[in-house]
Protein backbone atom coordinates (compact mmCIF):
# COMPACT_ATOMS: atom_id res chain seq x y z
CA UNK A 1 0.00 0.00 0.00
CA UNK A 2 1.50 3.25 -1.05
CA UNK A 3 -1.38 5.61 -1.74
CA UNK A 4 -3.84 7.18 0.63
CA UNK A 5 -6.75 5.66 -1.29
CA UNK A 6 -5.25 2.17 -0.85
CA UNK A 7 -4.76 2.78 2.86
CA UNK A 8 -8.31 4.11 3.21
CA UNK A 9 -9.71 1.04 1.44
CA UNK A 10 -7.69 -1.28 3.68
CA UNK A 11 -8.82 0.61 6.80
CA UNK A 12 -12.42 0.43 5.65
CA UNK A 13 -12.15 -3.36 5.48
CA UNK A 14 -11.00 -3.64 9.10
CA UNK A 15 -13.37 -4.74 11.86
CA UNK A 16 -14.49 -1.98 14.24
CA UNK A 17 -12.06 -2.98 16.99
CA UNK A 18 -9.06 -2.73 14.66
CA UNK A 19 -10.30 0.58 13.26
CA UNK A 20 -10.30 1.93 16.81
CA UNK A 21 -6.76 0.63 17.35
CA UNK A 22 -5.67 2.29 14.11
CA UNK A 23 -7.25 5.57 15.17
CA UNK A 24 -5.44 5.49 18.51
CA UNK A 25 -2.17 4.62 16.75
CA UNK A 26 -2.50 7.58 14.38
CA UNK A 27 -3.48 9.95 17.18
CA UNK A 28 -0.41 8.91 19.18
CA UNK A 29 1.84 9.48 16.16
CA UNK A 30 0.34 12.92 15.56
CA UNK A 31 0.86 13.89 19.20
CA UNK A 32 4.46 12.63 19.08
CA UNK A 33 5.08 14.82 16.04
CA UNK A 34 3.73 17.85 17.84
CA UNK A 35 0.57 18.16 15.78
CA UNK A 36 -1.83 20.64 17.32
CA UNK A 37 -5.51 20.06 17.87
CA UNK A 38 -7.95 22.07 15.81
CA UNK A 39 -9.48 25.05 17.53
CA UNK A 40 -12.84 24.34 19.17
CA UNK A 41 -15.79 25.35 17.08
CA UNK A 42 -17.81 28.21 18.48
CA UNK A 43 -21.57 28.47 18.05
CA UNK A 44 -23.85 31.27 19.13
CA UNK A 45 -26.64 30.71 21.62
CA UNK A 46 -29.10 31.42 18.80
CA UNK A 47 -27.60 28.69 16.59
CA UNK A 48 -27.78 26.13 19.37
CA UNK A 49 -31.32 27.15 20.31
CA UNK A 50 -32.34 26.82 16.66
CA UNK A 51 -30.89 23.32 16.41
CA UNK A 52 -32.66 22.28 19.59
CA UNK A 53 -35.96 23.72 18.37
CA UNK A 54 -35.60 21.89 15.05
CA UNK A 55 -34.78 18.65 16.85
CA UNK A 56 -37.80 19.04 19.13
CA UNK A 57 -40.04 19.72 16.14
CA UNK A 58 -38.67 16.64 14.35
CA UNK A 59 -39.27 14.52 17.44
CA UNK A 60 -42.84 15.81 17.71
CA UNK A 61 -43.51 14.95 14.03
CA UNK A 62 -42.02 11.50 14.60
CA UNK A 63 -44.28 10.90 17.61
CA UNK A 64 -47.28 11.97 15.58
CA UNK A 65 -46.37 9.45 12.88
CA UNK A 66 -45.50 11.91 10.15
Amino acid sequence: MSTLSEIEAAADALPAEQKQELLLFLAARLRAQGASLPEPRKFSHEQIAGWIAQDEADLQRFREGE
